[in-house]
């Protein structure tokens, strides 16, 4: 359904972009390639203005060609954003009431993370009732590698995926407490994977705190990642080992249930011997 135009419509509105929605609209309506000329009828472009849009939809992936035929077909990249918006909306239906009853326990505002390119995506906040209000809203973005969440969010990549999604530049830098390179972002995540968790201070901003556990799928993947984080003032400082830290990893791990993984059991000896993760300012 077609928002209301705004006052500004011709300023704001960019004819480029919805060539291409349209070209993307049209494939998936379809359900099979179709030629560039075919589309073009279909959506009112010239051939010169389709070859544009084709060539420009093919350079970054979101449609491919098929080699016999030359039609053109929807490529891997615009299917991904498809799974990921459905998988998304999957996860945040069953996180939601963990994330509230989360809430509800540690006083705390809850979050819900996931994983796009070389940043976190928040996809949910469940705002605290005390007052101390999240300033990480949904849609909000921060750079994983400067992240507690982001550190088990890339704890299931290799060296080289990681280095693959920072090439070749220096971290900006959030706090003190950032990692400054590769080597001080693996340590961060080999951290975190040891125990499954992390506990940080003042890693994202000073004076505040955050207890982050990741969510995997049926698969065991880490499809997403969740904490509580408040200023320092929001949390009860006594419970902040005894019961905030176990409250988080259990509710990742019912959520995780939930999308269908079966942890595995491990020896009572191998419950109690790892040390935390843990980042102070």
């Amino acid at each position: 359904m077609a928002r209301e135009k705004h006052k500004n419509h011709d300023i704001y509105f960019v004819p480029g972009l919805r060539r291409g929605l349209l070209v993307l609209e049209a494939l998936a309506s379809e359900g099979r390639p179709m030629s560039a000329g075919e589309i073009g009828k279909r959506i009112g472009l010239s051939r010169s203005s389709m070859f544009r849009v084709a060539y420009t939809l093919q350079h970054m992936g979101f449609v491919e060609e098929v080699p016999e035929t030359k039609a053109l077909k929807l490529g891997a990249r615009v299917l991904n954003i498809g799974y990921a918006y459905l998988a998304s909306q999957t996860l945040i239906e069953v996180a939601r009431p963990e994330l509230e009853a989360l809430r509800d326990k540690t006083s705390v505002s809850s979050h819900l993370a996931i994983l796009d390119r070389g940043e976190i995506l928040y996809l949910s906040c469940i705002q605290t009732k005390s007052g101390f209000l999240s300033t990480m809203n949904v849609g909000t973005r921060l750079p994983a590698y400067a992240t507690p969440m982001g550190w088990l969010l890339l704890a299931d990549r290799t060296a080289a995926q990681v280095a693959e999604l920072y090439p070749g530049r220096a971290y900006a830098r959030l706090t003190d407490q950032t990692p400054r390179n590769a080597t001080e972002l693996a340590r961060r995540i080999a951290a975190a994977v040891s125990v499954g968790y992390a506990v940080s201070h003042g890693a994202v901003e000073a004076g505040g705190s955050s207890i982050a556990a990741p969510v995997r799928d049926r698969e065991g993947r880490i499809v997403a990642a969740i904490d509580i984080s408040a200023p320092d003032s929001a949390f009860d400082l006594a419970k902040f080992e005894t019961r905030d830290v176990p409250e988080v990893v259990a509710a990742a791990n019912r959520i995780s249930a939930r999308l269908g993984f079966s942890a595995p059991t491990l020896p009572a000896r191998g419950r109690t011997t790892a040390a935390r993760a843990r980042v102070r300012g």
